[in-house]
């Protein structure tokens, strides 16, 4: 057809195990926020190093391909990123955070900086009693309910 084959998108909330996967940041301090590294790292690399009783996501953020079976998939778009959207900004300032994942990242594709300023608080594994942690992580969740919540915890 002679067009040009679409990049291979990205996720920044991937997983750990797949080849081609990443890190992407530390999870760091009390609120567990993402400290991005300045280059990326094959995760490969990274996994030995995890003490085995420790689950990586609960400390480390990885990036790896957005695939067409992934739950949080409905044609070309991520839901999770719509679900994200609903989260309050987790950087008040308005700075982007650096990013190595950006040119290629599909949250960034579909959504712009909005996605870029609350990635940070995103917690791939996330604690027990962060409801709306739970409510973003489950692609059964609607807008209207996420709406809701965060009407009611106001």
């Amino acid at each position: 057809m002679g067009g040009k084959e679409p990049a291979q998108t990205w996720c920044p909330s991937g997983e750990a195990h797949t080849p081609e996967s990443v890190v992407l940041g530390v999870r760091s301090g009390r609120d567990g926020g993402v400290v991005y590294l300045a280059d990326p790292v094959p995760a490969s690399e990274v996994l030995g190093d995890i003490p085995p009783d420790i689950e990586p996501r609960r400390i480390l953020r990885f990036a790896s391909h957005c695939v067409s079976d992934c739950v949080n998939r409905r044609g070309a778009d991520c839901t999770l990123v719509e679900r994200v959207m609903a989260r309050p900004v987790a950087r008040e300032d308005g700075s982007v955070p650096r990013c190595h994942l950006r040119p290629r990242c599909q949250w960034w594709t579909q959504t712009g900086v909005a996605a870029c300023l609350r990635c940070p608080a995103v917690a791939t594994r996330h604690r027990v009693d962060d409801t709306l942690a739970e409510l973003v992580a489950d692609p059964a969740t609607t807008q209207e309910q996420l709406d809701a919540w965060i009407a009611a915890a106001g």
